[in-house]
């Protein structure tokens, strides 16, 4: 093996002990492999608390329009406009035209079924009047003859900030079932009883 070549790799194998040996770069590499896993878990914990914020707000939209239109006993359009309106402000900084909001008055007769006697919306469909209400397994204990119930249904089309192509969008939703206060509601000369 000549000299000049004997000398090169002795260059290289101190070239190569130096580069082992150098750890000025440890924490810029260990940052670049942590950065993604710390970014990444970051958006996580930002989606997933806009989210749960944005499903107790619709939670409490449906508490606060049962709870509205059970303290009444008469409701007329202009009070009816003024409760769904009152979605707009609680769904806050939200997006209110992707919440829909319906307020029905349910009549139980004395079998126990259950009747829409009237209900009013925003941006969604109204209940039918004279429709069939069927309460579900975790509703059945309000199946009581004789009575009735104000049901305020709230649904909002929540938009993840980051997630939107992992997830979609979700349809957050809640109702609520209320007694009325004082008397049953009437709605624009429609009584519930």
């Amino acid at each position: 093996m000549s000299l000049a070549m004997h000398q090169r790799n002795h260059r290289l194998l101190r070239l190569f002990g130096r580069f082992g040996g150098d750890r000025r770069a440890v924490s810029a590499v260990e940052f670049a492999l942590i950065a993604p896993v710390m970014i990444t878990l970051y958006l996580g914990c930002v989606e997933i608390s806009d989210g749960v914020a944005a499903d107790r707000k619709v939670s409490l939209t449906a508490a606060a329009l049962a709870n509205l239109a059970a303290q009444t006993t008469t409701i007329s359009s202009t009070d009816m406009t003024n409760i769904l309106n009152a979605a707009s402000a609680i769904i806050s900084p939200y997006d209110s035209s992707k919440l829909q909001v319906t307020v029905s008055c349910l009549n139980i007769d004395n079998n126990g079924a259950a009747k829409v006697k009237w209900s009013a919306t925003q941006n969604g469909t109204a209940r039918s009047a004279g429709s069939s209400y069927t309460f579900d397994s975790s509703t059945s204990a309000l199946d009581v003859a004789n009575t009735q119930l104000i049901l305020a249904e709230a649904s909002y089309q929540y938009t993840p900030i980051v997630g939107t192509a992992i997830s979609g969008t979700l349809t957050l939703s809640d109702r609520m079932f209320m007694s009325p206060r004082i008397t049953t509601p009437d709605y624009n000369g429609t009584t519930c009883s």
